[in-house]
């Protein structure tokens, strides 16, 4: 699989995601558990180089290490962080511009 298709077809499921977490129609563990199972799955493609391809592609790395940081549960505990992600989705839709701090890097095996 080529990195830039996996990038943007995991852009729009942690997007689902975060959206389902939000709306509360799923369990923040699910959004927990799609972190890990993606984290694994990058593994498998073997990548070593750290640099991302594009704009989308470091704000979604981004967003993979501040929830394995913060976890999914402070999606509901923490609104500072909540608006940071959301912020963050609504670069990937093209509502708004790069997000402030954005430090986004592949995670190397």
């Amino acid at each position: 699989m080529v990195i830039e298709q996996f990038i943007n077809e995991k852009i729009s499921q942690i997007s689902a995601y975060v959206n389902a977490v939000i709306d509360r129609t799923i369990h923040y563990t699910e959004l927990d558990q799609f972190i890990l199972d993606t984290m694994e799955e990058w593994t498998l493609l073997s990548v070593f180089d750290e640099t991302p391809g594009s704009a989308r592609e470091r704000v979604f790395w981004h967003l993979m290490h501040e929830f394995s940081l913060h976890g999914a549960q402070s999606l509901g505990n923490d609104l500072y962080f909540k608006s940071e992600i959301t912020t963050c989705l609504d670069f990937f839709i093209g509502k708004g511009s790069y997000p402030i701090d954005c430090i986004g890097w592949r995670p190397l095996p």
